[in-house]
C-alpha cells in the first residue's frame, strides 16, 4: 500500500482550478482542496506521548516548560513546511532521496534506526489507545490493545477508497481532541498571567527532571517519522507544472499553520490543564490513569470522561499515522513494504510486552519520547541537505535565511540531546 496518493478527481479539479486563478469561491472553499497533508501529519504531534508527558510537565512543574512547547510546535511547523516542500519540489519523499543519494550501508542504517523509532512511537499510541479502552470501559489491557489493533486495521481500509476518506476521519479524530482539551480548558479555569510568564520565559526551574520532561516534549512534538511521511503525502497528491509548484506551496505552508497550530494549542491546553488542576493541588499525576481519576474529584465525571475519549481519538489516529509512516520509510529506503497487518503485528510488540510484564505505562510513554527525539536528526539532517540543494529544488530551493534558521532548529535539538545525557550520566 503507497500513502503517496493522488486525490479524487472532483478534490483534484477544485484544486487546479484554485491554483489557476478562476474564481472559485471565499477563502475557505478555495483552500479545501489542500487541506489534508499536514492534518495527517499533525495526529503525530499529539499523540498519546504528548498526554504523558505535556500532563506530567504540567502537574510537576506547574507552568513552567510551555515555553518548550511552544517552541517544539513552531519548529514542526518549519520542519513539516520543509518535508511537504521537498515532497511538491521534487516528485520524490525522504526516504526514497535517502536511498538514491546515501551510500548503500548508511541507508540500511537507516532503515534500521527507522524501524526502532517506528516501535516507539507505536509503543506510545498503543499504550494510549489501550489504556483509554481501559479507563473508559475497564477492558483488561490485553484486550484493549487487540482491540485497539482490530479499530486501527479498521481504519486503515479506507484508503482503498482513495485518500480522502482516510484524511477526513483523521481530521475528525483531531478535532474530537481538540474540542476535549477546550472543554477541560473551560472547566480548569487555569491562570493566565503563569500562562504568559510560562510561555515567553525559558527555564527548567532549576530542576533537572524539568530537563528529561522538556527532551521528552521536543521528541513528542517534533515526531521523526512524519517528517518522513508528510514529503510522501505531497509528492503526487497534486500534479501541477513546474512554473505552478511555488503557488501550490503557498497553499501547503497555509495548510502546515493551520494543522500544526491546531495541535500546538491542543499541547499548551494539556499542559495548562495539568498544571490548573494537579499542580494547584499539589498532586504529582505521575501517570495517565491517576490523571483519570483525580479528575473525577477535581472537576467532575464529565471530565474525566471526555480527557478518556481525547487519549482514545489520540492513540487511535496516531496509531494509523504511525502505520502509514512505516510503510512509506520501508517502501523508500530499501524498495519493499509488507502487509500491513504483519508491519501493525511486529510494531506493536513492545506495547504487549509492557503490558504483559505490567509496567507502567505513563513513564514508559515519556520514555518512549526521549528515545524519538534522538532519532529527529536523522530526519531532520537530510531534510535540510535536500531542501538547500537548487539541483533538485529548483525555485522551491531554501532561501539563505531559512537555511539558517533550519540548522539553527537541528543544532538545539541536537544539544538539547546531549544535555539530556550528561544530566543522566
Amino acid at each position: 500500500m503507497s500513502y503517496a496518493s493522488t486525490l479524487d478527481q472532483r478534490t483534484a479539479q477544485a484544486a487546479h482550478l484554485a491554483l489557476s486563478g478562476a474564481r472559485y469561491g471565499g477563502g475557505l472553499r478555495r483552500m479545501l482542496p489542500f487541506l489534508g497533508p499536514a492534518v495527517v501529519a499533525s495526529v503525530a504531534y499529539v499523540d498519546p506521548g504528548n498526554f504523558a508527558t505535556n500532563i506530567q510537565a504540567g502537574a510537576q512543574h506547574g507552568y513552567t516548560l510551555l515555553w518548550v512547547v511552544l517552541w517544539a510546535n513552531l519548529a514542526a511547523i518549519l520542519v513539516q513546511g520543509l518535508s511537504a516542500k521537498l515532497g511538491i519540489a521534487t516528485g520524490r519523499n525522504l526516504p526514497e532521496l535517502i536511498r538514491d543519494r546515501f551510500p548503500r550501508k548508511l541507508v540500511w542504517f537507516y532503515w534500521v534506526q527507522a524501524e526502532i523509532v517506528a516501535m516507539m512511537t507505536d509503543l506510545a499510541e498503543f499504550l494510549g489507545a489501550a489504556l483509554a479502552l481501559n479507563l473508559l470501559f475497564g477492558l483488561p489491557m490485553g484486550v484493549s490493545v487487540l482491540a485497539a489493533f482490530v479499530i486501527v486495521m479498521a481504519i486503515l481500509m479506507l484508503e482503498r477508497k482513495g485518500f480522502r476518506p482516510l484524511e477526513l476521519v483523521v481530521a475528525a479524530l483531531v478535532g474530537v481532541i481538540a474540542l476535549g482539551y477546550g472543554l477541560q480548558l473551560a472547566m480548569s479555569h487555569p491562570a493566565i498571567v503563569p500562562i504568559l510568564k510560562g510561555t515567553l520565559t525559558p527555564g527548567f526551574g532549576g530542576s533537572p527532571d524539568a530537563v528529561y520532561l522538556a527532551v521528552g516534549i521536543l521528541g513528542a512534538t517534533v515526531m521523526p517519522h512524519v517528517i518522513y511521511l508528510h514529503s510522501s503525502l505531497t509528492q503526487r497528491r497534486i500534479q501541477v507544472p513546474a512554473e505552478r509548484k511555488a503557488l501550490l506551496m503557498r497553499f501547503a505552508w497555509k495548510d502546515v499553520m493551520l494543522a500544526m497550530g491546531l495541535a500546538g494549542l491542543i499541547n499548551m491546553a494539556m499542559l495548562a490543564v495539568a498544571a490548573a488542576t494537579f499542580h494547584q493541588q499539589g498532586l504529582a499525576a505521575d501517570d495517565l490513569s491517576e490523571a483519570y481519576r483525580t479528575l473525577t474529584p477535581l472537576l467532575g465525571a464529565g471530565a474525566a470522561t471526555v480527557f478518556a475519549l481525547a487519549l482514545l481519538a489520540s492513540g487511535i489516529s496516531s496509531s494509523v499515522v504511525g502505520t502509514m509512516a512505516g510503510q512509506v520509510v520501508m517502501q523508500g529506503l530499501v524498495g519493499f513494504t509488507v502487509p500491513l497487518w504483519v508491519r501493525r503485528l511486529v510494531t506493536s510488540l513492545p506495547a504487549v510486552i509492557v503490558v504483559a510484564l505490567g509496567i507502567d505505562p505513563t513513564r514508559t510513554l515519556v520514555f518512549s519520547q526521549v528515545v524519538l527525539s534522538f532519532g529527529i536528526p536523522f530526519a531532520l539532517v537530510p531534510l535540510l541537505l535536500f531542501t538547500s540543494s537548487r539541483d533538485l529544488m529548483g525555485d522551491l530551493v531554501n532561501r539563505p535565511g531559512l537555511r539558517r534558521l533550519g540548522w539553527m532548529v537541528a543544532i538545539l535539538i541536537v544539544g538539547l540531546n546531549v544535555l539530556l545525557l550528561w544530566k543522566l550520566l
